[in-house]
């Protein structure tokens, strides 16, 4: 298997939560409410080889790059807002004036081929946007979509973080050109370490997929 470079994050390695669903799909994973916990060990690599085997994932020289297995459950999300709200909030993404990677495949403001969901806060320090689901929509996707609005939880105190660890269930697959809500929400932030949750709901207000994740902080 191969992370496609349009699936990137920062622009050399892939977006963790993409790499992180296609990893968990290669072990298994699907949309029947199971949950997969990904452990990225290095940035993975774009338009490389991988194998992925009893649980590991491997570069062509050996590198383990990521580990996969099922967990019981991926935390237990984040309550839902309406589309409104996260239309309102969606003004407010950090990103649009300081963005560590704009690239990005899932947040970037840049990438006018990703999935463009840039999470802005609420009032109760949550992160929510709308996300216009693609025609490609796969298990992967959701992966994607729950991601970065989880990890901007984190980006707002200012640190750059990047996907450590992320754990997902996705319960069912939204119809492509739907409208979901994405939410995000720091769970506690502890030294270099931020634990966050987020879930996204359907247009009929369904909660659909959920993540439970750990970004690391980058030292300057």
């Amino acid at each position: 298997m191969q992370i496609a470079s349009r699936y990137n994050g920062p622009p050399t390695s892939g977006n963790g939560g993409w790499s992180a669903g296609a990893f968990a799909v290669a072990s298994g994973a699907g949309a029947d409410g199971r949950a997969f916990e990904v452990t990225l060990r290095v940035p993975p690599p774009l338009e490389t080889t991988l194998t992925v085997a009893d649980g590991k994932v491997a570069a062509p020289d050996g590198t383990l790059v990521a580990e996969v297995a099922p967990v019981a459950d991926a935390g237990s999300g984040v309550a839902p807002v309406s589309l409104e709200q996260a239309r309102a909030a969606t003004a407010g993404y950090p990103g649009f004036a300081d963005h560590p990677f704009p690239t990005c495949f899932v947040c970037g403001p840049e990438n006018p081929d990703g999935l463009r969901i840039f999470a802005g806060p609420l009032p109760d320090g949550r992160m929510a946007a709308p996300w216009v689901v693609p025609p490609d929509v796969r298990v992967e996707t959701l992966w994607a979509a729950l991601d970065c609005p989880g990890g901007w939880s984190a980006l707002r105190t200012g640190q750059v973080y990047v996907l450590g660890r992320i754990a997902v269930a996705v319960d069912s697959l939204p119809a492509a050109g739907s409208t979901c809500v994405v939410v995000g929400a720091a769970v506690s932030v502890q030294g270099r370490k931020a634990l966050v949750d987020s879930s996204v709901y359907a247009p009929g207000g369904e909660r659909i997929a959920t993540a439970r994740a750990t970004w690391i902080a980058l030292t300057r």
